[in-house]
């Protein structure tokens, strides 16, 4: 996940905390806080069962089990407002340092269970292969990271296109 403090975090003195993946079509962090009532229902809805709760009780997602379908179950269960239909998934997978094919093992597990193939592995000298993830492509599903024997998947947000940048 991208190590940047949201402005929540840092006002909190949590300037270390890393953003949490919320459900799909959670606002951003200080609205979702805002709207989400902590009901549990979008937890319920899940066919896949990867909406937990965190240490707050906020819903989170957690690919270690299953990865998302974009069923919009849990969109469609939250009566607060915290949870949207028309807000795009901004989470994309990338690999961690603590990946086996780059650190010699040969792997391809989450390259096999991309259903978009969103992941190659380019040969880089002394014979390691690098995962490359094409954020075009993945979704951020999660399918790669259930997989992954060393839990080496991690996740980090992308902006949208109308999001503001500073200049």
């Amino acid at each position: 996940m991208n190590a940047t403090p949201s402005r929540r975090a840092l006002l909190r003195g949590k300037i270390h905390e890393i953003p949490r993946q919320r459900p799909l079509g959670a606002a951003d962090e200080m609205a979702f806080h805002d709207d989400c009532t902590q009901c549990g229902e979008c937890a319920r809805a899940c066919p896949e069962g990867i909406i937990l709760r965190d240490k707050e009780g906020y819903p989170v997602v957690s690919f270690s089990q299953s990865a998302c379908t974009f069923c919009a179950a849990c969109t469609d269960a939250c009566d607060s407002g915290a949870l949207a239909p028309d807000r795009a998934w901004p989470w994309r997978a990338k690999a961690a340092s603590t990946c086996l094919s780059m650190n010699g093992v040969q792997c391809r597990a989450c390259q096999d269970h991309c259903d978009l193939q969103a992941i190659r592995f380019r040969l880089q000298p002394g014979g390691n292969a690098m995962p490359l993830f094409d954020k075009d492509t993945c979704t951020g599903c999660g399918g790669c990271a259930a997989p992954c024997p060393v839990d080496a998947i991690d996740f980090f947000q992308i902006q949208s296109e109308t999001e503001a940048r500073p200049c």
